[in-house]
């Protein structure tokens, strides 16, 4: 049996803050002490780590990621080696990717390529999420068994025609599906159909530059299919979880829902807390770097989004890291920004971002913690193991510098992607070290981590729904 003691730190989880040391056997959280009563208790341990005057938190759930995704005829440029490591970095000690259907694919096929990316690759523990391609009785089916071998979650595209996309009956179908069997469906909520018009008019006109990018994708059409995601969710009996949220008018659909008291839930990433069309329009092609779906939105539209984060009608706050360089990757939208691969990289900014949110005063320390580890551990069936520091649960530890002072660079971080969207900008509170399941992968700033310490996910249905 191998102890650690994480010492003199102030510990704060969702449901409160206490100053304590922690005591870790085999792996798992084994107690919380008074600082200094462990010794007089008898603790002993053959590692011990000061965190005086630093936070100990749980390690970060990125539960929405995109790690060697195939789109657009190129690939994320971060495998599960590099990406889960690049998390470790940030705090993030669980991740849950998509795996992918592929059209006239069963279900199966895509989950078992997944895992075969996967197996031995990662740092930090994972877990699958499903996107649904191609709806039909044979995939329906087996989404009774992926439910049963714990992959209980299934995501669904209302844009992207012709790739992911499916319609309103499929939709219903899936989600009639997920209400007898307990899934949570996710739903990428933009009218797709509406903005490919609107795509071919922009392009015709001449207007191909990256910032177009975003005001084809409007914010209206969110808003729109938003609010059919949550009708089609009432009428099937399913809940409802809308990925990537960007703009005020889809927040009020999700707050209106949840007034309703409806089983809705929603998720937004910090490149729409931070980042806005200001990016998209940098000159040159630079604007091309922050081209994702849905899109950054005008600046207006971030105090909705924090808004929605105090009053929890957005519950998550997830990367959808999906890295693309600029050199070769990005570029390949030259002339016409549809042809730009959609995604940015942020799964080892995330923790650190949040926490200057804390420090601007937009959310508490607390909340901090319910949003970027808790409430996505509860939504997708890892609590009580992880999204804590409770006895019992994995040591997914991480110890928190609130004092740092850093400067985002992609000279300096670790995601396999050749700029940051976030470069230059000065932050306060850094990582400092990382316990993944009791073992140490990062260690004052020095990377420790192995591919293969981190283990695959099964896991339970929402436990909102309980």
């Amino acid at each position: 049996m191998t102890r650690t003691i994480v010492s003199g730190g102030l510990v704060i989880t969702a449901a409160e803050e206490m100053h304590a040391d922690v005591l870790i056997e085999d792996g798992k959280v084994a107690a919380l002490a008074a600082p200094g009563s462990s010794c007089a208790d008898g603790w002993s341990a053959e590692h011990t780590i000061d965190a005086t005057g630093k936070y100990v938190v749980p390690g970060g759930v990125d539960a929405h990621t995109h790690l060697d995704l195939p789109f657009g005829g190129t690939s994320s440029s971060d495998t599960f080696a590099t990406g889960t490591a690049a998390a470790a970095w940030g705090g993030t000690t669980t991740i849950v990717d998509f795996a992918v259907q592929q059209r006239g694919q069963s279900l199966r096929q895509g989950l078992d390529t997944w895992h075969a990316k996967a197996d031995g690759q990662c740092a930090v523990d994972y877990g699958f999420h499903m996107i649904l391609s191609d709806v039909n009785e044979g995939s329906l089916k087996e989404m009774d068994l992926l439910v049963e071998e714990g992959v209980t979650s299934f995501k669904l595209f209302m844009a992207y025609p012709g790739v992911f996309y499916s319609d309103d009956g499929q939709i219903l179908r899936a989600m009639q599906r997920a209400a007898g069997n307990g899934g949570l469906i996710m739903m990428h909520a933009e009218n797709g159909i509406a903005i490919d018009v609107l795509v071919e008019q922009a392009l015709a006109a001449g207007r191909t530059d990256p910032r177009h990018h975003g005001e084809v994708r409007k914010a209206l059409l969110e808003a729109e299919a938003t609010h059919r995601a949550i009708q089609l969710a009432r009428v099937a009996g399913s809940p409802l979880y809308v990925v990537h949220v960007s703009a005020e008018e889809a927040v009020a659909e999700l707050a209106r829902a949840r007034g309703m008291d409806l089983p809705v839930f929603g998720e937004t990433c910090p490149q729409y807390l931070f980042l806005s069309t200001d990016n998209l329009a940098e000159p040159g092609f630079e604007g091309a770097k922050y081209v994702c779906s849905t899109p950054l939105r005008p600046r207006e539209h971030q105090a909705a989004l924090w808004r929605g984060l105090r009053t929890d009608d957005l519950q998550v706050v997830s990367t959808d890291h999906c890295p693309f360089c600029f050199s070769g990757q990005k570029e390949l939208g030259r002339g016409d920004f549809s042809k730009i691969p959609n995604g940015l990289p942020g799964v080892e900014n995330r923790m650190d971002l949040l926490h200057q949110a804390v420090v601007d005063g937009h959310i508490s320390r607390r909340r901090w913690i319910e949003i970027a580890c808790a409430a996505p551990a509860r939504m997708f069936g890892l609590a009580p193991r992880k999204g804590t520091i409770a006895p019992g649960c994995d040591a997914d530890i991480v110890v928190y510098d609130p004092h740092a002072e850093q400067t985002i660079s992609a000279a300096t971080h670790h995601m396999n992607v050749d700029y940051s969207a976030y470069e230059g900008k000065r932050i306060t509170g850094q990582v400092e070290t990382v316990l993944c399941r009791g073992e140490t992968v990062l260690d004052r700033r020095r990377f420790t981590g192995r591919a293969g310490h981190g283990r695959y996910l099964p896991r339970s249905t929402c436990q909102y729904l309980a």
